[in-house]
């Protein structure tokens, strides 16, 4: 099985895809039962990365880490990547679920705030008609006891699912899907944090002009100043220095 390319960002694996790539790669896994997690990473999931290195670990054993932002595509453009484009958690979402409706697969949604999952699941249905969610639960915001672990694990085995969305933040969702993974008999995980909130009618998104600009950042932050202004504040300038002295490379071929 050949492994799409990474680049290299800040020591970063970002996986060199477009949101084309990355359906056909996800796919292939569950037409090949072969189990993986997708982590979608920006600037912020790579910052934290350099002060984590099991994170940086978790990010460097995914499946697949996509762009989401374009300062990850910028990076991969410069290393030569020449396909690379933007794979944002509430595209691959809803790309992924598209084809889950017409193929049958099962989905089970994980975590957000109370109720959220279970608003986003019949969200989703009214939108995508013939889509089945095995399951929804919203976790507890402390640790798990290791029983109330092992049951969350048996609800989704149970469940029968193929795809297991997880909407826990950066980088709590990482964490998650690399201790359960092999735990989960459902092929794919897949990290998507906001989306959950976004296509459940909760929070807005950016407009794509700003997306596609960079500049998602910065309406995500005039919406909630008050969480993300040290967020972007330590992580966003870090980033630019460090980008500066290392530049983007690529790992195997495009």
């Amino acid at each position: 099985m050949p492994v799409l390319p990474r680049v290299d960002v800040l020591g970063v694996g970002i996986s060199a895809v477009n949101p084309r790539l990355a359906l056909e790669e996800i796919t292939r896994w569950i037409d090949e039962g072969r189990p993986g997690y997708v982590c979608v990473t920006g600037v912020h999931g790579v910052m934290e990365c350099q002060r984590d290195p099991e994170l940086l670990r978790i990010h460097n054993e995914s499946g697949l880490t996509v762009p989401d932002g374009m300062p990850m595509v910028w990076a991969g453009r410069r290393a030569g990547a020449e396909r690379m484009s933007r794979v944002p958690g509430p595209g691959l979402m809803l790309d992924v679920l598209s084809r889950a409706a017409e193929r049958g697969w099962s989905s089970y949604l994980y975590g957000a705030g109370e109720g959220v999952p279970e608003l986003l699941g019949e969200r989703l249905t009214g939108r995508l008609p013939g889509l089945k969610i095995a399951g929804a639960e919203s976790p507890p915001f402390r640790p798990l006891t290791p029983q109330e672990d092992a049951e969350a694990v048996e609800r989704i085995n149970d469940s029968g699912a193929d795809l297991v969305w997880v909407g826990l933040s950066t980088p709590k969702q990482e964490r998650w899907m690399a201790a359960h993974r092999d735990r989960l008999a459902a092929p794919v995980l897949l990290g998507v944090g906001a989306a959950f909130d976004f296509h459940a009618g909760l929070k807005s998104q950016a407009p794509l002009w700003m997306q596609q600009r960079g500049l998602e950042w910065s309406y995500r932050l005039a919406k909630e100043p008050r969480r993300l202004w040290r967020r972007y504040l330590r992580n966003n300038p870090a980033y630019l220095a460090r980008i500066a002295l290392r530049p983007p490379r690529m790992r195997g071929r495009v």
